[in-house]
């Protein structure tokens, strides 16, 4: 699949259909003196200009790496997603305005069959972009592809609100146009930081895809000689460019032959398999002879605190008589009071040691 070619193709699509919405609901909207349409028909405009954007990112993300950014452009699609949260707020905050407006000074909005029948038209439209987006985003995981579907699916129901507006002006004689307008104003508003919020999240940093996180330790420690996988990290630089690390475990009498033959082995298997560039450090486990009795210990006293996940990388340097290891603890404890109660407790039964602990946070919720 071309990726690249399949998002143009998707917005090219989603350009075309809100710009006849655009032309049939502006039209509609001046001849009815309808507020709530014209705004529709405004936020349609802006859903073309996200199209654009998105195209004109994808492009952008899909350039070489250079010497200037040598993990590429992928988090430009990222950025693509703030800007069409950025124009879905901006078209939100006029609309608002515009609403109020029409509040304090209102007009007297007509509906005729034809008029109804267009919104009608454009709703079934929206809900047919929406779903193309979506199906289309999924398929080549663009999140502004799928932000654009969330956001046509949220038009729909608004649009479905002018219908409310026409029902009660011909049914009742009400004036509710402006107030509707108001409504519409503000869902927009919410669905423009909500997008917004899922734009900067793979900027700022998310937690780890804990599913894919137990795939690849799965699969990793299904290798002879790996005795478990911990500490893996992902970077994300882009839909397709996912750089990452995680440390395996191997008994202690594995040399370096063997370790280079092993980390390689799976290394090309993480870049085939998930797609990942990925840097492969080592853990020797102490798991017999004379420290076996002192990590057995160590297994105890992380029994009795909740707030520990795993010990892991359990490695004792004889020459300078330093314990290490990692522990993973949960996000809402205090790592470093943790840390210090465990290593209080084996200083305790073993004072002849000094002990390096790396406290390794779980996000998990």
């Amino acid at each position: 699949m071309d990726r690249e070619r399949e998002i143009v193709r998707a917005s090219v699509y989603g350009i075309a259909g809100n710009l006849l919405l655009v032309a049939f609901k502006l039209a509609v909207g001046f001849v009815s003196h309808s507020i709530a349409i014209i705004l529709d028909g405004v936020n349609n405009a802006t859903d073309a200009l996200s199209s654009i954007v998105t195209i004109v990112g994808t492009k952008l993300a899909g350039r070489r790496p250079d010497r200037r950014h040598p993990f590429g452009y992928g988090r430009v699609e990222y950025l693509t997603s703030v800007v069409i949260a950025v124009i879905i707020l901006v078209a939100g905050v006029v609309s608002l305005r515009e609403s109020v407006v029409k509040i304090i000074h209102p007009g007297t909005p007509s509906y005729s069959v034809v008029t109804i029948a267009v919104i009608v038209v454009a709703i079934l439209a929206k809900i047919a972009i929406g779903i193309m987006f979506k199906r289309f985003g999924d398929k080549t995981q663009c999140e502004a592809l799928i932000a654009s579907g969330v956001d046509s699916n949220y038009d729909a129901v608004l649009s479905a609100g002018t219908l409310v507006v026409a029902a009660a002006q011909n049914l009742w004689g009400l004036n509710i146009d402006g107030i509707v307008g108001l409504i519409i104003s503000l869902v927009v508003c919410k669905a423009g930081i909500e997008v917004l919020r899922d734009a900067l999240g793979p900027i700022i940093g998310l937690p780890e895809d804990k599913k894919l996180v137990n795939a690849i330790a799965t699969y990793v420690n299904g290798f002879p000689g790996v005795r478990g996988t911990y500490d893996i990290v992902l970077d994300n630089f882009g839909p397709n460019e996912v750089l990452g690390g995680l440390r395996i475990e191997v008994d202690d009498a594995t040399d370096a032959r063997q370790i280079h033959e092993l980390t390689r082995k799976i290394t090309e298997g993480l870049a085939e398999k998930f797609r990942i560039r990925a840097i492969v450090g080592i853990y020797a486990a102490n798991s017999q002879g004379q420290f076996a009795d002192m990590r057995a210990d160590l297994q105890k006293i992380v029994a009795e605190e909740p707030a520990i996940g795993q010990v892991h990388g359990f490695y004792v340097d004889t020459a300078d008589a330093t314990v290490y290891f990692d522990m993973v603890v949960d996000f809402s404890a205090d790592g470093e009071a943790v840390r210090d109660a465990v290593v209080r407790a084996l200083a305790a039964r073993y004072p002849d040691y000094s002990f390096d602990v790396v406290i390794d946070t779980d996000y998990e919720e």
